[in-house]
């Protein structure tokens, strides 16, 4: 996600969080006390400490929707019909769990087919099964629920959740914007593989994450059309997407032949899409092998969202991109999608990674060098904005998006290949989301892996430097050396 279009929001932890499990009181049908121990109500991430749950781990969702809004003048009070289908494995012995789900009315639950008592309660769906599921058990849980979905108002004032306007819906799901429309482990931390059927009113497509069964169903008798998709490799929910609307369907392939589906709402210019196989091609020689099994984007009618989101392998616009922003979504899929934030202050992973993928786009294709870049940000004023909290540590919710998590996690990454050296860095550049594909990484990690890679001990102890200063520290540093 680029700051200028949005100035905005490992298993193990999941058990130690469940092992903080936060009591909970189960009411839901027919009351009673609660036996063990109950999953945590949250997963205590810094900025968000009641988001995600524990004490179980989401293998796949299985998500059936049937959106049917009324027509023009008049008003469905349940436009949305959901079933979600949950397999998990507890990481505990477990009398209850709690799953996010906002704004949606539940209609049942059971758990490995028997019916299971629950309680539904701002943010928290609290489930109790028949039976206490064993540590190591792998479970399914079905919720049946509907309601009218609506969006999520951020600390920053920005939106996201289930977004409507003229041209369409889609929804839209970081940092916690998921739990408007399915229910779900809504933490980076617990990644899944998902099957998604949407039903949607004739006309209309259904586009989401990964691959279609087909680009062209058959409608049914009333002519509403249901659109499969399914994402085989792990993805956190807060990348998930679904875009609803008139969309121009194309397919395509790139010259390696990875599958390119494409979806342009009606009077929107396509843009610069045409140069995302070529975008594709470069990052790959940058980064390594790409991580998915398909690419792609959506291209949103204006009035929809007002940013851009690297939802996973079908990134989001709003509207025609340009190439810029054509690079740093796609180079998501690597860093955010594929190697993904152990918690959300670690998110400078995502996007200061995103960020310098722009400056060596520009770089590599005969524009401003990455040096340059660095430079034109370091002569800015010292007192704010860039300089207002270190990447790595975002002081709130509010901060999450905004450009010292950019602007300056890029400028330590650039701060890094002058260490490593030009050699060095790029084999960081693919080493890094390599050796972490598919997994969940923390700030830690990312400066073990470089440190790794020095050639010495006074490289070492530059990095070390490095971290302390350009990383770490408040305010402006006083020199753009390395370290300094």
């Amino acid at each position: 996600m680029p700051p200028p279009r949005r100035p905005r929001s490992a298993r193990a932890a999941l058990a130690a969080a469940g092992a903080l499990a936060l009591l909970v009181t189960v009411a839901g049908c027919g009351g009673g006390g609660v036996r063990g121990t109950p999953g945590a109500a949250g997963v205590l991430d810094p900025l968000f400490p009641r988001l995600g749950n524990g004490g179980y781990d989401v293998r796949h969702y299985d998500l059936a929707l049937d959106w049917a809004p009324a027509r023009s003048g008049q008003r469905a009070e349940q436009p949305l019909r959901g079933r979600a289908r949950i397999t998990s494995r507890a990481t505990q012995n477990l009398s209850a769990f709690n799953l996010d789900l906002k704004g949606l009315e539940v209609t049942s639950v059971t758990v490995d087919g028997r019916p299971a008592r629950y309680d539904h309660a701002g943010t928290e769906l609290t489930v109790r099964p028949e039976k206490e599921l064993d540590k190591g058990k792998t479970f399914r849980t079905t919720v049946e629920y509907a309601g009218r979905p609506g969006p999520l108002e951020d600390a920053d004032g920005s939106k996201e959740g289930w977004l409507t306007g003229d041209g369409g819906t889609v929804a839209l799901g970081e940092p916690s914007g998921s739990m408007t429309w399915f229910p779900g482990n809504h933490h980076p931390l617990d990644k899944a593989t998902y099957t998604l059927r949407a039903t949607v009113p004739k006309g209309q497509r259904a586009v989401s994450n990964g691959e279609p069964e087909t680009t062209e169903p058959r409608p049914g008798r009333d002519g509403r059309t249901t659109w499969t998709w399914n994402s085989r490799h792990p993805m956190a929910s807060y990348l998930a997407t679904l875009a609803i609307g008139p969309y121009r369907l194309t397919e395509s392939r790139t010259p390696s032949g990875l599958p390119v589906v494409d979806a342009v709402a009606p009077g929107e210019d396509a843009g610069e899409l045409e140069r995302l196989p070529e975008v594709l091609d470069w990052s790959v020689k940058r980064f390594g092998t790409y991580p998915f099994d398909s690419a792609g984007a959506v291209v949103l009618a204006p009035d929809t969202a007002g940013y851009a989101l690297e939802t996973q392998t079908r990134p989001v616009y709003p509207g025609s991109p340009d190439v810029g922003l054509i690079v740093h979504e796609t180079a998501h899929q690597w860093f955010g999608d594929s190697v993904t934030p152990r918690t959300w202050q670690d998110v400078w992973l995502s996007e200061g990674f995103a960020t310098y993928a722009e400056w060596l786009w520009d770089e590599d294709h005969d524009g401003p060098t990455a040096q340059d870049a660095f430079d034109r940000l370091h002569a800015t004023s010292g007192d704010a904005g860039l300089w207002a909290f270190p990447p790595a540590d975002p002081p709130d919710q509010d901060s999450l998006f905004a450009d010292p998590v950019y602007q300056r996690g890029a400028m330590t990454l650039h701060q890094v290949r002058r260490v490593l050296g030009d050699t060095r860095f790029a084999a960081l550049l693919k080493g890094w989301p390599r050796e972490y594909a598919h997994r969940n990484a923390r700030t830690a990690d990312f400066t073990a892996y470089a440190e790794s890679l020095a050639p010495d001990g006074d490289t070492r102890e530059a990095l070390t430097r490095t971290w302390a200063v350009w990383l770490r520290a408040d305010g402006k540093p006083d020199s753009a050396a390395p370290g300094r």
